[in-house]
């Protein structure tokens, strides 16, 4: 395993320029990893801003410590261990009034991907984990791959991972399983290479992808963590604070676009209704209406930064908004 944990920060340029953190603001970045984004933004509040950090992995909270200590010692910050889907408890716990800029950099980080213990590569051996806090009491891969019926395998695997071949999938799984459980990463890989068609693994990347993206989301319970984390940042956001979401598939990017969308609308009431009876407000302005992506750039220095899409919303003056 290795002793250090990296993580290079995806569209980093852009998510200053987004969220434009200013001296004495208070800032949450609610995916913390290997505080990348945390430090950067930590320098632009400097002095008296305060810098909250959130992670579920003991291993990036301890790397994210240690580089704030070496890089910016004299930073004011507060680093928290959860999953942003409790960030009302959270923030209650760091005990701020409300918050400036919210970051969410969601899916795997690096580290996570290059440590084959961890469970999350279809290049590596290692047992199927893929929890994002590898202490938590929560169903890991291989207990969903091992437990799950067939029909739950192949919604999952459509359903999270666009899987086309997920009936076949779900079937070889299942017949496999019968005969000893599935417990290692490059078992299910061959599986899922036995259960593909030889015309369907020449195209589209690795034939694992997908399967291995769609157990990670239903590990992690990922889409409804980041409608309740994305939803609770809107309503601790101080008037004016910017909340900026970097997402890698369209199943996250929908749901972020789904809450912004949603809470950027005023009235729904009929046209032909006199009055307004809805009460409806928009409580945020949602500054990117079609998702800001990297750079060529970036892209040639850091490939992982290929999928990211970017989306921005601004905290409204609610009272001022209602009146």
């Amino acid at each position: 395993m290795t002793s250090e944990y990296r993580h290079v920060p995806v569209m980093i340029d852009e998510v200053i320029a987004e969220l434009d953190p200013r001296p004495g603001e208070t800032v949450c970045d609610c995916t913390l990893g290997g505080a990348g984004h945390t430090l950067e933004m930590a320098r632009r509040i400097q002095p008296d801003g305060l810098s909250l950090g959130i992670d579920q992995d003991d291993m990036a909270l301890d790397a994210a410590s240690a580089r704030f200590e070496r890089e910016l010692p004299t930073a004011r910050r507060r680093f928290l261990k959860g999953n942003f889907a409790s960030l009302d408890d959270l923030l209650v716990q760091a005990e701020v009034p409300g918050v400036d800029c919210f970051l969410f950099d969601i899916g795997v980080s690096s580290p996570q991907l290059d440590i084959p213990e961890r469970g999350f590569s279809y290049h590596e051996d290692a047992p199927l984990d893929m929890r994002m806090g590898p202490g938590d009491n929560t169903l890991t891969a291989a207990e969903v791959t091992n437990s799950y019926n067939e029909a739950d395998l192949a919604r999952i695997l459509r359903v999270y991972g666009d899987e086309r071949n997920a009936t076949r999938i779900a079937r070889q799984i299942v017949r496999t399983r019968e005969k000893a459980p599935i417990e290692t990463t490059l078992q299910l890989v061959e599986v899922i290479k036995a259960a593909i068609p030889a015309a369907g693994r020449r195209h589209g990347g690795h034939p694992a992808r997908k399967t291995f993206q769609a157990l990670r989301i239903e590990v992690n319970h990922e889409l409804d963590a980041l409608d309740q984390g994305l939803r609770a940042a809107v309503r601790w956001a101080n008037t004016g604070g910017r909340i900026c979401v970097i997402s890698y598939h369209s199943l996250e990017d929908r749901i972020v676009k789904h809450v912004f969308t949603e809470l950027s609308q005023g009235c729904v009431c009929p046209p032909d209704l006199p009055v307004c009876a809805c009460g409806h407000v928009p409580i945020v302005d949602v500054r990117t209406r079609r998702p800001l992506v990297a750079s060529d750039a970036e892209v040639a220095r850091n490939p992982r930064a290929r999928s990211a899409l970017m989306r921005v919303a601004v905290k409204l003056d609610v009272t001022e908004v209602g009146a």
